[in-house]
């Protein structure tokens, strides 16, 4: 049975009962009757029938049909979100249900879920959903929109940024050592920034891979200009192996998995982290992961501490102030305690990190 979902057709497979209330040859009043969702038919092949007939050339028919997967009960809606449902489908309920978390959780959850499903469900202000998402490694290494949806959702935590730089790779184990430095000198980092922004751009990956700052704001400019045409992926390998001006434009970024993967490179200096905490253009959860890093570093609580900018009261996203409890039990364990959590994230320089903390006020 062919439909059509916005612009795009798609085949769905329907069973002979259902298949014969949405054919094109099928009477309107038949249609009708259906669309109003009294149908002998098991829940997948019923909300599929209505998912048709939502799609269906009569306005009264599609609006009816619409209605219906509105107030579909609720054992109903559940068995076909956790269902062997069609992708689209899915996509469709996700979206007429967006402020249920319980059947966006079921959505989140079925491996037929589409990647732009995933995306938008990542977008949503559904604490419950983001956390189920940010553990589904095999969807974030693939789904370039998955990422750039949890990284701007004020929900997306410290726990979940670390785990989904864990899970793409760009988290470094340890403090850097000496052969991983040589691998992340300038001249292999030009090469592996020009090799994502092409062959003519062999000055541009120079001055981001450089650890000086841009001569003047027309370069600053250029610099910019090059980032922002980066996708997700690349902005977060670049903040590993790019030098100070790209960390200091990807520190800005508004998707805060690509500001935190910039600040814990291994590459950052403690000046740096000391501008980047004093700084008014940086986001809130970075000055909160520099705090609870120069706290939890520290192997002295009583020596004296270089002061770090405190956050206004009340400032910052109403939703960013605790890591929810991981709801899939042992299969995949969160951290309890998202502060010491977010200390792992800044910068692999640990020994920078704990000279902040005891530097003298100054």
């Amino acid at each position: 049975m062919a439909a059509e979902s916005g612009k795009r057709k798609i085949r769905i497979k329907l069973s002979a009962q259902a298949e014969k209330y949405v054919r094109r040859d099928a009477p309107v009043e038949a249609r009708r009757m259906a669309a109003r969702g009294a149908l002998p038919l098991e829940p997948v092949d019923l909300v599929t029938t209505l998912f048709v007939l939502s799609h269906d050339t009569e306005s009264d028919v599609r609006e009816a049909a619409r209605a219906s997967l509105v107030d579909l009960p609720p054992g109903v809606l559940g068995t076909v979100a956790r269902g062997p449902a069609h992708g689209e489908l899915l996509d469709y309920l996700a979206h007429l249900h967006r402020e249920d978390s319980a059947t966006c959780e079921e959505i989140a959850l079925n491996p037929a879920v589409l990647d732009e499903t995933l995306a938008y469900l990542a977008s949503l202000p559904l604490r419950s959903v983001v956390d189920i998402i940010s553990h589904n490694q095999e969807r974030l290494r693939c789904g370039e929109r998955i990422v750039e949806s949890l990284g701007g959702n004020p929900l997306t935590g410290r726990a979940a940024i670390q785990r989904i730089l864990s899970f793409l790779g760009s988290e470094a184990e340890g403090p850097v050592g000496q052969d991983e430095e040589e691998d992340l000198s300038e001249e292999a980092a030009q090469r592996a920034i020009a090799a994502m922004l092409g062959e003519d751009s062999t000055s541009i990956a120079r001055l981001l891979a450089s650890e000086k700052s841009a001569e003047d704001e027309k370069t600053e400019l250029s610099l910019f200009a090059a980032i922002q045409n980066m996708n997700v992926m690349e902005k977060i390998k670049l903040a590993r192996t790019g030098g100070k001006e790209a960390r200091t434009l990807l520190l800005k970024d508004r998707n805060k998995i690509i500001a935190v993967s910039a600040l814990q490179s291994p590459k950052i200096t403690e000046s740096e982290v000391i501008a980047i905490a004093q700084s008014r253009s940086v986001g809130e959860e970075i000055l909160r992961l520099i705090q609870a890093g120069t706290r939890d570093e520290s192997q002295d609580p009583s020596a004296p501490g270089r002061e770090i900018p405190e956050l206004p009261a009340g400032s910052g996203s109403a939703h960013s102030h605790e890591e929810p409890r991981c709801p899939h039990g042992n299969l995949h364990p969160c951290a309890s305690n998202p502060d010491q959590e977010g200390s792992a994230l800044i910068g692999r320089s640990g020994e920078a990190r704990r000279r902040i903390s005891r530097a003298p006020p100054g």
